[in-house]
């Protein structure tokens, strides 16, 4: 994974307002190439050592609610580049045309096995498979799907210069935005109006911040963030 030369971004990509944080990035291409070599190299070695605990998980979800293993949606990621993103299904069948396509405290469409798997994230293993193949990191901005995009101030663009990731500062900070969004009228309102940009904070400024290191460090914090510490 290489940042692009400018001129060979998207058009909507290449903007003033998107300018400043390429120029961030360019200086920061050692710390790029070694994110890349991190992702592909421990993706690999993780799916070969936990694959016997996804298989385990794979036959819960099957059992607890009819449907498949897996759930695979439309995301964007680098460059605007359309990937389906993988997931362990925590939720009933066509829950995606039941509602909002982002989830909020209590969801009716969240199975049982479901909950306990996005209460420790484990419904998200099989994005090891994203990160392998290039579209996703460990770190990044989380992935939106495209109506989100579509929403998306200019300045947000810059979030796509980088692969979209499992975890972020924003992740981090907002991990319990589901609870936030339990009381909207209108959920996809309040998610583009309201929490999106909130969160476009932190993504940016990870961006000017960006260091191989901290992104070490931000998966630490995941863990953390994971097992119930708050960060404010």
């Amino acid at each position: 994974m290489l940042l692009k030369r400018w001129d060979e971004l998207p058009d909507f990509m290449r903007t003033e307002e998107v300018r400043p944080y390429y120029d961030i990035l360019q200086k920061r291409k050692v710390s790029i190439v070694l994110k890349r070599i991190f992702d592909f190299c421990v993706s690999a070695i993780l799916l070969l050592i936990i694959w016997p605990i996804m298989a385990m998980i794979a036959v819960f979800v099957k059992f607890d609610s009819a449907g498949p293993v897996y759930y695979k949606q439309e995301r964007v990621t680098t460059y605007g580049k359309k990937f389906r993103i993988w997931k362990f299904r925590t939720m009933v069948v066509n829950a995606d045309k039941m509602g909002s396509q982002v989830t909020v405290n209590n969801d009716q469409r969240i199975t049982n096995v479901g909950k306990l798997l996005r209460k420790v994230r484990l419904d998200e293993l099989p994005q090891l498979i994203n990160i392998l193949t290039g579209d996703m990191s460990f770190v990044g901005t989380r992935p939106e799907v495209v109506k989100y995009v579509k929403a998306y101030k200019p300045e947000y663009y810059a979030t796509l210069l980088l692969p979209a990731g499992i975890t972020s500062e924003a992740s981090i900070r907002y991990k319990d935005e589901d609870k936030l969004l339990a009381e909207a009228n209108d959920v996809d309102q309040v998610y583009i109006h309201e929490i999106l940009p909130a969160k476009m904070v932190w993504n940016l400024e990870s961006i000017e911040r960006f260091r191989f290191l901290r992104e070490i460090l931000t998966m630490i914090r995941t863990v953390f963030a994971v097992l119930g510490k708050e960060y404010h």
